[in-house]
């Protein structure tokens, strides 16, 4: 039996529980969690509380196949404490791969889930990204929903280059603050990136990278129907309201990742190479 009070010292209501295993399996060579949606959730809140910090990389087709040949990026997903399949693709794949319950873990629906399971063990929260008003929105609609929630700060970057003293001063204001969970929402790769070179410093805090997330949540932005993110075809959603950004970025990264796949499953049918799961703490209640 372990204690899940907080691992800060923080004062909160008590939970107790035990851990259980939760299985993890490679996608093109980034370490993934595979399973549901809840127990991803159940397994950020033991790593939050552990106090063990680190940072969780929320990623899919467009993130895999940049970070296969972006050399910053791919330091970024190899050194996250975990990633999660952040789209139906990456699932399915996961599917294939052994794990038929593989589910999608997206921004938008983890964060709340988080939040809420969150709320017996006194889990505290800070927002960093995003603009002041998509923040205010945000704290407000969490609150709203989850009322034993503990939002306890929240941070707007300057949206423009920042100085060589201004990442600290950001790190020491979350610090301050003494969260469990950094949920950031700069977009990615740019909040895998941050992740990767400032999660140390927040320590023993875990970071989230749950990019638009933000704006759905707080109802600045539109989310694609639910059969679309069902089906796989949430990024025809998003190429429908933004055509000349995402359009070039979708046909590229998803052929990309099609014919990666296809040459990985086919190297593994031959024998070459095997996949390697693992097994991760997750929180059983």
């Amino acid at each position: 039996m372990i204690s899940l009070r907080s691992a800060h010292g923080h004062n909160g209501r008590s939970g107790n529980a035990r851990p259980a295993k939760a299985r993890l399996l490679p996608v093109l060579g980034f370490r993934f969690y595979a399973g549901s949606l809840e127990g991803a959730a159940r397994t950020v809140i033991l790593r939050a509380l552990s106090g063990e910090g680190g940072y969780a990389c929320l990623t899919g087709v467009h993130g895999i196949t940049t970070a296969r040949r972006d050399p910053d990026h791919h330091r970024a997903l190899s050194g996250a404490w975990l990633n999660f399949p952040d789209g139906m693709p990456v699932a399915w794949r996961q599917r294939v791969g052994g794990v038929p319950g593989a589910e999608r873990v997206g921004g938008p629906d983890l964060m709340p889930k988080v939040v809420d399971l969150g709320q017996p063990y006194g889990l505290r929260h800070f927002l960093m990204g995003s603009t002041e008003e998509v923040l205010d929105r945000l704290n407000r609609t969490l609150l709203g929903r989850f009322p034993a929630a503990q939002v306890v700060g929240t941070l707007s970057p300057p949206f423009r280059e920042m100085s060589a003293d201004e990442p600290a001063a950001m790190s020491r204001t979350i610090a301050a603050a003494r969260p469990h969970v950094v949920w950031v929402g700069l977009g990615a790769p740019k909040q895998d990136l941050w992740m990767h070179r400032h999660g140390v410093s927040l320590a023993p805090a875990l970071c989230l990278g749950v990019g638009a997330a933000f704006d759905f949540i707080a109802g600045t932005k539109t989310r694609a129907p639910a059969w679309m993110r069902r089906s796989g075809m949430e990024w025809m959603y998003r190429v429908a309201q933004e055509p000349r950004r995402l359009a070039p970025r979708y046909l590229q990264s998803n052929s990309r990742f099609i014919a990666d796949n296809t040459v990985d499953l086919a190297r593994r049918l031959r024998g070459d190479r095997e996949p390697v799961e693992e097994e991760i703490e997750e929180l059983v209640q």
